[in-house]
């Protein structure tokens, strides 16, 4: 009786309120794009970046183009181990700036564009099938680093085949004279510089310029707040009014708390709005981090969910375009709880920069699948840039597992995940990881399938994705085209090609070319 009185409420206060709702109403609008900030702002003077177009101390900013999906944010302690080691293995030591920015883009795996001193810096990429990083260093780097390369130089004049007769060098693929190892180096020719990629005794210089030595300032991340503090004042103003204009419009309100970093920032705002109720929904895969930290914050931990092993053993691993997982261990979870208080407004923490599928949403949009829930989306339009900025400047406690390597946290075996982040769940959690990993071999052996089924990743998605096809094409996989009804993604052939029902992908010994007469 209660809760059919509360939907009569939710009828009529639909009808008088200004803020229309309407279940036909979209979770998403695919309408238009979000205005995305597609240029990141940074002082060459104060050399730090800014949320907005304007630095406090009156000097002109520049800007740095970003890549898609237009993501961009601190690099933590790992990120900044990683870049670090990387860079003085190749080029000796090599001062890095307190103050890194990354920019994700798209790639096989983790591909993040560096950002440092308002320039490109290189790129930080994860190989997934040798399951290493690398770093490819980008030629605006070198005024900043040129005084203190040691190693990694290579000499067009000394070291290569190169004679004036070939022409330019930008582009030309040089046969080396000397041993250099594969990878990203830096090219010398005369009183030019520039960089270039190694790759069996060959080089390829990618474009030579002219380089003078730069010294710049050094700042940390407190110097970034207080340059930027005004700005998130006013983000901050802006989140609490959101919030405060639409809690009424359902008879209780909370706060969705996952744990991350986003609806940490969610939290603290939504208190400041007034709103004290918060849940968090316990998968059973949560990072043992991550259940301490929810518990530090004093939200209500829901635990209502399915047995996630019981139904993997028939249904498969859940895939990045079959995330049955969500449905089974979050959104049935989330119906029980809401059939408990009824009609309510949800302050969640979801972005437009998290991924394409999030970047149309709301302000404020009625759940489709549990509409006795209003979600409101205050930060939508922040980037994680902004996000750490706010946590940095009001001291917020933040999930620990994000200094040590994790972009996004939840689940510690989400398909969703990158594979260089469950290398870092490997190193971190090995008991966590060794369970999941045992699962995934014995339905490889099961199924038939070859160790990359596992090694590689490829068990994160139901159809191979167009990447993931051509890495499988150089290394000697075969693509076949169907439907899995077994979710598969890869079978094993032998010599004899041995044929497996309910696959993608078949591993197949390359054939050998006929001579011709």
């Amino acid at each position: 009786m209660k809760h059919k009185l509360l939907n009569v409420w939710i009828l009529l206060k639909k009808s008088l309120t200004t803020t229309i709702i309407t279940p036909k109403t979209p979770f998403i609008n695919v309408n238009r794009d979000p205005p995305f900030k597609k240029i990141l702002y940074w002082c060459p003077k104060c050399n730090v970046p800014l949320v907005g177009k304007t630095c406090p101390c009156g000097g002109e900013s520049k800007g740095v183009q970003l890549l898609k999906p237009y993501e961009v944010r601190p690099a933590l302690s790992r990120d900044m181990e990683l870049i670090g080691d990387l860079v003085r293995e190749k080029f000796g030591p090599v001062p890095l700036s307190k103050v890194i920015l990354l920019n994700k883009s798209g790639g096989a795996d983790r591909t993040d564009l560096v950002i440092m001193n308002g320039e490109r810096f290189g790129w930080l990429i994860f190989d997934p099938v040798e399951r290493e990083y690398r770093f490819d260093l980008a030629v605006e780097a070198l005024p900043f680093i040129i005084d203190h390369v040691t190693k990694g130089i290579v000499d067009i004049e000394a070291d290569t085949g190169y004679s004036k007769d070939q022409g330019r060098i930008g582009g030309k693929r040089l046969p080396l004279t000397r041993p250099v190892p594969d990878g990203s180096v830096i090219v010398k020719y005369r009183n030019k510089y520039g960089t270039g990629i190694v790759k069996d005794k060959m080089i390829k210089v990618k474009e030579l310029v002219p380089v003078e030595p730069v010294n710049v300032p050094d700042p940390d991340w407190d110097d970034v707040i207080r340059t930027n503090k005004n700005h998130l004042k006013n983000l901050e103003r802006n989140a609490v009014r959101t919030i405060k204009q639409h809690m009424k419009d359902r008879p209780t309100a909370n706060v969705s708390f996952s744990g991350g970093k986003d609806s940490t920032v969610v939290l603290h705002l939504a208190r400041k709005a007034g709103i004290e109720d918060a849940f968090f929904i316990d998968t059973g895969l949560e990072f043992p981090e991550t259940i301490e930290f929810v518990r530090s914050t004093g939200v209500e931990v829901i635990d209502k969910g399915n047995d996630f092993w019981r139904f993997v053993e028939k249904s498969g691993p859940p895939t990045k375009d079959d995330r049955w997982c969500c449905k089974l261990l979050k959104i049935d979870p989330l119906g029980k709880y809401l059939a408990d208080i009824g009609p309510c407004i949800t302050v969640q923490g979801n972005r437009w920069y998290e991924s394409w599928n999030r970047a149309g949403i709301e302000e404020v949009s009625e759940n489709p699948v549990n509409p006795l829930q209003l979600n409101v989306s205050p930060i939508r339009s922040w980037r994680a840039f902004e996000v750490y900025l706010y946590i940095w400047w009001q001291n917020i406690p933040v999930n620990p597992m994000y200094e040590k390597g994790l972009e996004r946290i939840g689940c510690y075996l989400c398909p969703a995940m990158l594979e260089s982040e469950y290398e870092e769940v490997r190193s971190l959690h090995p008991e966590l990881a060794e369970r999941w990993d045992k699962y995934l071999d014995k339905r490889a052996e099961k199924k038939g399938l070859p160790a990359e089924y596992r090694t590689w990743g490829l068990w994160r998605w139901k159809e191979l994705p167009p990447k993931m096809k051509e890495i499988c094409r150089e290394k000697g996989v075969e693509i076949e085209s169907g439907r899995s009804p077994g979710k598969a993604p890869v079978k094993t052939a032998s010599a004899e090609k041995k044929k497996t029902t309910g696959s993608y992908i078949t591993l197949v010994k390359p054939k050998k070319r006929r001579k011709r007469d």
